[in-house]
Order: structure tokens, then C-alpha cells, then sequence
């Protein structure tokens, strides 16, 4: 009687540290993402002007455009098949929906952003890219990239096997390397602003205008 007891009270013991374990292991992973997050944005609004008219491909939650709200901004549209409903505000709107079919006609940006978005799109998508990111923006419009080294997907996949992570979509950065970004744009109608590695070389910041 007395062992069952102890067999008892140390499973219980174990659950409840589990579920602790867990919490705090949510809690940690939500701050780095948010840091992370942070710091992509960081680097991208540099080349953001103010009254610049701004698409964010990948606009999963309202925090890019709070940040580029203080700049101001004219006006900025969001994109992202996650997002559940449209949200609108005074200096922007969030849509549910992809780029380039849900984005509304004979719109014209200043700026186009896609931050850890690239590596989500399948080959056969980055192949068109030049050409629906040309014609939705205005002349010498800025495309803005952020795209993770080859060598995060190794991290990240030790990180899953420990359990540290969950959720992640490693299914879906189809095998894309930075370095291949500066192929997608055709050098008549873009050309490289900037490129610079960034997060200790983890990830890679991109920014090409359009200038014909």
C-alpha cells in the first residue's frame, strides 16, 4: 500500500513538472520569437520612407504596422493566409489571403516587405515573383526581404527533436537558399540596393528598387 502511494505521489510529482516545463518552455520560445521578429522589422523599416505606401507580404499580426504607424506611413495593406479576419485600422488594413490573387486591383505601393516569408513560397511561386512584385510597384519602389540562412533549418529541426519548439513550419521552406534570392529578380527591371547578413549570419536582409 505504502509503495503504490509513492508510485502515486512521484507520477503526479512528474506530471506536474511536465506541465511546468512546458509552460515555461512556451513562454521562453514566444519571447525569442517575438525578439527575432523584432529585429527583422528593425532592419526592414530603415528603408520604409515616411508616406511611403507599404504591402507587407506575410502580415500575420498588427505589430509591423503599429511600428510603421510613428513614422508615419500613407497607407499599408497586409497579407496572410493565417490571419482569420480583416482587421482595419486608420494607417493600414490586414487581409486573409495570398499575394498575389486576394491583393485588391490596380493597387500601387511605394514599398513591398517579406519578412521571413520567401523561404514559405514554393518554387514554382518564386519563379513569379519578379513579375507580380513589378507590377505592383511604383517606379523606383523598394522590395524588402528577409530570408534565413540554409543553416537554420538545422537548428531548428535539433530544436523540434528536443521538444524545445513547436509549431514551426519546416515542411514548407522547400530547400531555399539566400543566396539564390538576387536570381528571382530579372536585373532590367530590379536591381540590388543592399544586402547585408544579419543575427550573427543566421539571417540575411535584402533590399532591391524598381527602376524601370
Amino acid at each position: 500500500m505504502i509503495e503504490y502511494y509513492l508510485k502515486e505521489k512521484c507520477f503526479r510529482a512528474f506530471l506536474f513538472f511536465s506541465y511546468k516545463f512546458e509552460l515555461i518552455n512556451k513562454s521562453f520560445m514566444k519571447l525569442l520569437d517575438r525578439f527575432l521578429r523584432d529585429w527583422r522589422i528593425k532592419k526592414a523599416e530603415r528603408y520604409i520612407k515616411p508616406y511611403d505606401r507599404v504591402l507587407d507580404i506575410g502580415a500575420f499580426d498588427i505589430t509591423f504596422f503599429e511600428r510603421l504607424s510613428r513614422k508615419p506611413i500613407d497607407f499599408g495593406v497586409g497579407l496572410d493566409p493565417l490571419l482569420k479576419d480583416v482587421i482595419i485600422k486608420s494607417r493600414y488594413k490586414l487581409i486573409p489571403g495570398r499575394f498575389p490573387q486576394d491583393l485588391p486591383q490596380r493597387e500601387k505601393f511605394d514599398c513591398v516587405t517579406m519578412l521571413a516569408v520567401l523561404e514559405h513560397i514554393p518554387k514554382k511561386e518564386q519563379s513569379e515573383l519578379n513579375d507580380r512584385l513589378y507590377d505592383c510597384l511604383e517606379l523606383n519602389g523598394r522590395v524588402i526581404i528577409t530570408v534565413p540562412s540554409p543553416f537554420v533549418d538545422n537548428i531548428l529541426n535539433i530544436l523540434s527533436k528536443l521538444r524545445l519548439i513547436d509549431g514551426m513550419s519546416l515542411d514548407e521552406h522547400y530547400g531555399f537558399r539566400a543566396k539564390e534570392t538576387p536570381k528571382l529578380f530579372n536585373s532590367e527591371q530590379f536591381r540590388l540596393l543592399k544586402y547585408k547578413p544579419f543575427q550573427l549570419g543566421l539571417n540575411n536582409l535584402f533590399v532591391f528598387e524598381k527602376i524601370d
